[in-house]
């Protein structure tokens, strides 16, 4: 997930332009004054009727409901925002990201999740088609490279680039200019195919039982590896530089929500197998290990950072699969 390549070109908002719910239902100053002054006072009621008063519904009713009403449009075009921005910036799908900001970045890194769900559900699919055609081996390289693709391999660019960067043995400037570069070194290559062989083995041992328990593997593995990326932009880890997609969405995660989106995929994954429940947990624990890594070694996070734990917890899921 490198930050250079995964901000969307299209769709930034204008410099100054209103969030989406910022102002709906909150009544105008002047038309709440001009209505509390409209307001009768009880005994001038009772002077000019015969029967009982009446007064008109209180204002501040209608305002705190209209409040209310304003909150829940603004949390809904904030799950809407980050929705775009998560699909925009992590998939190949042609989605227009409205807002390019750091709230919209923190509710992408959120619902990551549901683009590991719709990738890997494609990918698991192609790979149990090809896996009841072809063989378990196929399928399992299907699945992989399906996942490469609907990502634009950004995350397994990030991987090499991490790996680089950790096995270069150089201060953080340095290595962190070493990971911007556009070539693979040897690190990074080794790494890669070592990933990338783990992924296709765990998968074809999967497929090899059932092509139905092979896809639902991917699924899995892909919807924890974007679970992991909550973790990485806690909000007390930093970004370890300036620029990029990692400066934007570092730091902009509560724990609690981060908690809240592993326990719900591993709780989902659960139902389905107790075993892929675990696997998602021990997952997420391994790319907490890479992200306490990166962060002594760099400084912080970078998009190559999140591409990488991304990829860690999704292969650590498939190799916790296979074993367990």
């Amino acid at each position: 997930m490198n930050g250079e390549h995964g901000r969307p070109g299209a769709g930034r908002p204008a410099a100054g332009r209103p969030e989406a719910g910022q102002s709906a239902g909150r009544p105008e100053t002047g038309q709440a004054e001009a209505g509390r002054a409209a307001e009768p006072s009880a005994e001038g009621c009772a002077s000019r009727s015969s029967g009982p008063a009446q007064f008109p519904a209180p204002l501040t009713g209608r305002a705190a409901g209209g409040e209310r009403t304003g909150a829940e449009a603004g949390r809904a075009a904030g799950v809407g925002a980050g929705l775009r921005f998560a699909f925009g910036t992590l998939t190949v799908f042609r989605v227009r990201v409205d807002r390019w900001d750091r709230s919209a970045g923190g509710a992408a890194m959120v619902l990551a999740p549901l683009v590991g769900l719709v990738v890997g559900a494609l990918a698991g699919g192609v790979g149990a088609l090809l896996a009841w055609r072809g063989g378990a081996l196929l399928g399992g390289v299907a699945a992989v490279a399906v996942g490469a693709l609907l990502t634009r391999g950004l995350h397994l660019d990030g991987v090499a680039d991490v790996a680089d960067g950790l096995g270069s043995g150089k201060p953080a400037e340095d290595a962190l200019r070493i990971m911007k570069q556009s070539d693979i070194g040897p690190f990074g290559v080794l790494t890669l195919l070592l990933l990338m062989l783990a992924q296709v083995a765990a998968l074809a041992g999967q497929f090899g039982v059932s092509p139905g328990r092979g896809a639902l593997a991917a699924a899995v593995a892909a919807t924890a590896g974007r679970a992991a990326l909550a973790w990485g932009c806690l909000r007390p880890v930093p970004a370890a530089r300036p620029g990029g997609l990692g400066a934007m969405v570092a730091a902009t995660v509560r724990p609690a929500a981060a908690v809240a989106v592993t326990l719900l995929v591993a709780g989902a994954a659960a139902v389905l197998r107790w075993q892929l429940g675990v696997a998602v947990l021990l997952g997420v624990l391994a790319a907490g290990v890479l992200l306490r890594r990166c962060v002594r070694r760099f400084g912080g996070v970078t998009g190559d950072v999140l591409g990488a734990l991304v990829e860690t917890a999704a292969t650590a899921v498939l190799v916790a699969v296979a074993l367990l």
